[in-house]
């Protein structure tokens, strides 16, 4: 079939989450023989890039982006008009809305393939120029409509909001009802919703039932993130190291706030236990409070900012800890540290989505005092480390491999196909 796919991000190099994620998708799309037009945002930076993905899409199309504070500030204020949410002003681009429309009247695509919700705006009717009705293909047939939801992401801001300053909870609030409902209306516009995991498709389930308590639901299927564990093999880690690793994209709030909750109220705690420990935060576009926090602690806490190569950090780490208390979907990060190997600890909100048991593949704790104890429990138990590591690498070879995990989106777009015929 002929795929428009709509991609927020440049999806290469596969170092993010939904990098990761995308890039799979569309390996797995290519390896299935349908043609893919990729039409994707691109920041300055990413344009170096493109040339990769022109290896497995027919065809690619970068619109450019540009996101400023100021910028911000005006799509708040538009959305307060227009009801929509935030996130959905902010990245309404006119050059997407032109390029979607033309391919559609081209009348030769079949599926419009719409990753993240931010996406879905561009394959809706009756918007900034687009007709009342979307257009048909050649043969008359409709165009099916896929929405590939990496999150449910009114749950992300829900929860963002639990951790929030007092003064900014009924925004947050606001935009997350917002979210829900868009989320809602997307799901019943679209033929077919993808979900990363069982606790987001019934969040979405939940959005879907603010705008119609008389759908069931059927158009949403589970597909977990996967991960390649050919190209993540496990790390050689020191026996008897007492560091510690962290990363994520830390512009991204959920991701600094569960690190600043652990750098403030859980590794103090481990130095008391620990006093020679050291934590490595890894991740781009680090906050100022983090790099400060750094600076004060000079040969503790160390701030790389982006690194093109892990594998020397995890090496000299005994773990890693995913502390995450906002988010959804699934934590990409936990995952290639199962592949790698790396022993783990994080927050239940951390590991949702993922089928690992606590204490056999990862430790799980969500108060400080607890997630400090665990932590120290692992440095001193080197065999314990090794277990889990073990176990980690097993669970992302059987399950959360591309290969394995993504058969099902081939079996909804062979689905598609024998509608389609």
């Amino acid at each position: 079939m002929n795929i428009l796919f709509l991609s927020q991000i440049v999806p290469y190099p596969p170092d993010s989450g939904p990098k990761v994620k995308t890039w799979h998708v569309l390996r797995s799309l290519k390896e299935q023989g349908h043609r893919i037009t990729l039409a994707t945002f691109v920041r300055p930076e990413e344009r170096a890039h493109l040339g990769t993905l022109r290896r497995i899409c027919d065809e690619v199309y970068a619109i450019p982006i540009h996101r400023s504070r100021l910028a911000d500030l005006y799509y708040l204020l538009v959305s307060n008009l227009t009801g929509r949410p935030f996130l959905i002003e902010r990245d309404d681009m006119a050059g997407m809305r032109k390029l979607v429309l033309h391919k559609m009247r081209s009348g030769k695509i079949d599926v419009i393939h719409a990753d993240q919700l931010t996406m879905t705006q561009f394959a809706l009717p009756g918007r900034f120029g687009f007709p009342r009705k979307l257009p048909m293909r050649e043969d008359g047939k409709k165009i099916v409509r896929v929405f590939d939801a990496h999150n449910a992401v009114w749950t992300i801001i829900q929860r963002m909001g639990e951790n929030t300053q007092v003064v900014f909870k009924p925004f947050v609030a606001l935009e997350a009802r917002r979210v829900k409902c868009y989320e809602g209306k997307i799901i019943k516009e679209f033929d077919h919703t993808l979900a990363v995991s069982e606790p987001d498709r019934q969040a979405l389930l939940q959005a879907l039932y603010t705008v119609d308590h008389h759908v069931n639901g059927a158009s949403i299927k589970v597909i977990p993130i996967a991960v390649d564990t050919d190209q993540l093999k496990p790390v050689r880690r020191s026996s008897d190291s007492l560091h510690i690793v962290t990363l994520g994209t830390l512009h991204y709030p959920p991701n600094a706030d569960g690190i600043r909750w652990f750098t403030t109220e859980v590794f103090p705690i481990i130095r008391q236990a620990v006093p020679m420990v050291k934590l490595a935060i890894i991740g781009k576009n680090p906050p100022s409070d983090i790099v400060e926090l750094a600076n004060q602690n000079p040969g503790v806490i160390e701030v790389t900012g982006y690194v093109d190569d892990l594998t020397p950090y995890l090496e000299k780490s005994a773990l890693m800890v995913v502390p995450v208390r906002a988010g959804g979907g699934m934590r990409v990060r936990i995952l290639e540290a199962f592949a790698r190997g790396m022993p783990v600890v994080t927050t239940t909100i951390g590991l949702e989505g993922i089928e690992a048991q606590p204490g056999e593949h990862v430790l799980v704790e969500d108060a400080p005092e607890e997630f400090a104890d665990a932590v120290v429990r692992l440095i001193n138990n080197p065999c314990y480390q090794e277990l889990l590591g073990a176990n980690g690498r097993c669970l992302a070879t059987q399950r959360y491999d591309w290969r394995v995990v993504l058969t099902t989106l081939d079996q909804v777009y062979q689905q598609m196909g024998e509608k389609r015929r």
